[in-house]
């Protein structure tokens, strides 16, 4: 595994981490996206990490040539790309976002204020680009601080001394590590919802249809409670989305 990282002048305050495999419809629009919407983009880098796009991510990027923009090339699994991210990462907050999901203007004042104030993790409430009744149901739950309402997709920011003492993301789940995660920031009982939304695309949704994806998502959180191993939870996963 090699990086490609550019020198900085003043070392960040927020390292976004952005997990990627094959995302060069997103991805571009993304990166703007984040350094036009930020309060003080100088205060923040951001780590694109691949793990063996096939598509045009990678030359996307580096055609790019964004100063903040380093392009990480790590193991494929959501896990250990955003491990490995947050590995390089300067910033005294790490910022986990999926390549589809767009925070909410001022995104990194609102994530250094809640830590400033003593929550040293959370997330944002989240939108579905979707006018499904039940995506917008969902959406509407996830304003609630409850870890049943909580999911990757609304993002996660935490400090990097907090995730180094739990120990990132658990790398023996291929799916479901957001939620171990999550799961350890509840238990510990650090955990904020920043009322502000965050939009995320809901073609999952759209290509495997809303009640079967739910269906499916359901029944490997109950497959996790009843004891399934992170194995078990790939290979249902990987069959039930055939």
């Amino acid at each position: 595994m090699n990086s490609t990282l550019k020198n900085k002048v003043n070392m960040p305050t927020i390292s976004i981490i952005i997990p990627v495999l094959n995302e060069a419809e997103h991805i571009s629009k993304l990166l703007a996206y984040l350094l036009n919407n930020a309060k003080s983009p100088e205060n923040l880098e951001i780590f694109v990490v691949d793990g063996g796009s096939t598509d045009a991510t990678v030359s996307i990027i580096k055609d790019l040539n964004l100063n903040q923009v380093n392009l990480l090339h790590a193991a494929k699994g959501r896990a250990k790309q955003m491990n490995f991210g947050a590995k390089h990462a300067n910033g005294s907050i790490l910022y986990f976002l999926h390549a589809d999901s767009y925070p909410p203007k001022h995104f990194d004042y609102f994530i250094l204020n809640e830590v400033e104030n003593g929550n040293e993790a959370g997330c944002f409430k989240m939108q579905f680009n979707s006018d499904h009744w039940w995506l917008k149901l969902a959406s509407w739950f996830t304003q609630f601080n409850l870890m049943a309402c909580r999911g990757g997709d609304q993002s996660q920011f935490i400090t990097k001394s907090l995730f180094n003492a739990i120990g990132g993301y658990n790398e023996a789940f291929i799916i479901y590590e957001d939620y171990i995660l999550i799961k350890t920031l509840y238990r510990i009982n650090t955990f904020v919802v920043i009322q502000k939304n965050l939009k995320t695309s809901a073609r999952l949704y759209e290509t495997q249809g809303v009640f079967k994806l739910q269906r499916i998502f359901l029944t490997i959180y109950l497959k996790r409670w009843l004891g399934a191993s992170p194995e078990t939870l790939h290979r249902y996963y990987k069959k039930a989305l055939a």
